[in-house]
């Protein structure tokens, strides 16, 4: 399988190589993010910190990530796309590092956000490449695929950090996870990037190069598109109960059900790579043919499967039988993945080309800001209160609020009768 095409004499990589390249990186993205939520004990205990405090942790993070998304979406959608992955990826990579050499909690903050800055580089832009490689029937099935690097490396992230804190400190697993990001962050600089909007039939032969940069006003104009609003409010509460459930799990597994905090960051990692493998590619393929036979085929998989986690994850929560728990755990997170890949697929499809970068930087902006930057914290607060079970308990409230938003999203777009809106 060839490696590269060339256009106009310059390497472009192919769409295989393309998405395994930006699929790679993805992977490293989210190991690094969840190391940190596999070693919350034991730093917890060496710097002396409180839950809510490493809750505060999260929304650090969520700060430097959200925060600079719509500038970074914005950037993307006017610059060269690879120079700012590249960036992006270094940043991250150079802080997680640093986040291993964190004396103290105001340290660990501000390495956490600068983690968030450097990964909303490359979150808000590779989708767009994503989408300028692959034609929109082929598009959301590439888009699962880059999308499944979020479970597999957020279970290496747990799995890695589990046992390098176990066998030789918290502080190691930092450091392994950050160095090869740095050997990573260059790989896509010799290659020609995609022409924006190829791919879309009814923009054949636009050249970002030659056509009308977006301007501030255009990327207010995507709050008039109902259909988009709807994506990402629902996607908002969603990632609201996802965010304080991925950071609190293996806590929850320890605190509550007595494992150990290796073997419970071994559980939940290691079912978080199948159910997390298996339900984005089970979820994005099937809502791939679902399109095809009705409008609302993207729309019914995110409502649907966002309904079935909801008591799933209450009784994992509330089983006093650990065995009872954890496979209720495994279930929730399968159908919690179910969506990943259909989500991003609709905020791609529903905007303007041009705009994709932005779209994609204001809904990471609106999901973080809403969502989970606050929830793993306010999770942490409620346990000092109440303890982990009743706090991690309001989740699922959140998980209904997405699926009965989605259900309105998926009733609009099968009344509209339109199966791919490309702009």
């Amino acid at each position: 399988m060839s490696f590269f095409s060339r256009l106009d004499g310059k390497k472009e990589l192919t769409p295989f190589w393309c998405l395994l390249l930006l699929t790679g990186l993805n992977l490293f993205n989210y190991l690094d993010r969840y190391v940190l939520s596999a070693v919350l004990t034991p730093l917890k205990e060496e710097l002396s910190l409180t839950d809510g405090q490493l809750g505060r942790l999260s929304t650090a993070f969520m700060i430097g990530y959200f925060v600079s998304c719509p500038f970074f979406g914005y950037l993307g959608d006017r610059m060269k796309r690879k120079w700012l992955i590249a960036a992006g990826v270094l940043v991250w990579s150079l802080a997680t590092i640093k986040t291993g050499f964190a004396g103290g909690f105001l340290s660990l903050i501000i390495a956490r956000i600068f983690v968030g800055l450097g990964e909303a580089s490359y979150a808000t832009i590779s989708p767009s490449l994503i989408s300028d490689t692959f034609k929109p029937s082929k598009r959301n099935n590439a888009l699962t695929i880059f999308y499944v690097a979020i479970p597999v490396g957020s279970a290496l992230g747990y799995i890695i950090g589990g046992t390098l804190a176990d066998s030789m400190g918290w502080r190691h697993a930092f450091w392994w996870a950050g160095v090869p990001g740095l050997l990573l962050a260059l790989t896509l600089l010799p290659f020609k990037e995609p022409v924006r909007g190829r791919m879309d039939t009814q923009i054949k032969g636009a050249d970002s190069s030659h056509g009308t940069l977006p301007q501030w006003s255009d990327v207010l104009q995507l709050f008039k598109i109902r259909e988009y609003n709807l994506i990402c409010w629902g996607y908002t509460a969603y990632s609201f109960a996802l965010g304080a459930y991925a950071y609190w799990g293996p806590s929850f597994l320890n605190r509550v059900h007595g494992l150990s905090n290796k073997d419970a960051s071994l559980f939940f990692g290691g079912v978080l790579v199948v159910t997390g493998l298996v339900g984005t590619l089970f979820g994005g393929f099937l809502a791939t043919s679902w399109q095809k036979k009705s409008a609302a085929g993207y729309a019914w998989m995110l409502a649907i499967s966002t309904f079935l986690t909801v008591p799933v994850s209450l009784m994992a929560f509330w089983s006093t039988d650990s065995l009872t728990s954890e496979i209720c755990l495994a279930l929730s997170m399968f159908f919690a993945f179910l969506p990943t890949g259909p989500i991003n697929t609709l905020i791609l499809d529903t905007v303007p080309s041009k705009l994709r970068s932005s779209a994609m930087a204001l809904s990471i902006f609106m999901i973080h800001m809403f969502g989970d930057m606050w929830s793993p914290e306010i999770v942490g607060h409620l346990a000092d209160a109440w303890g982990l079970r009743a706090a991690i308990s309001i989740l699922p409230a959140a998980f209904f609020v997405g699926a009965v938003i989605w259900l309105w999203l998926a009733f609009r777009q099968q009344r509209s009768g339109v199966l791919v809106k490309v702009v």
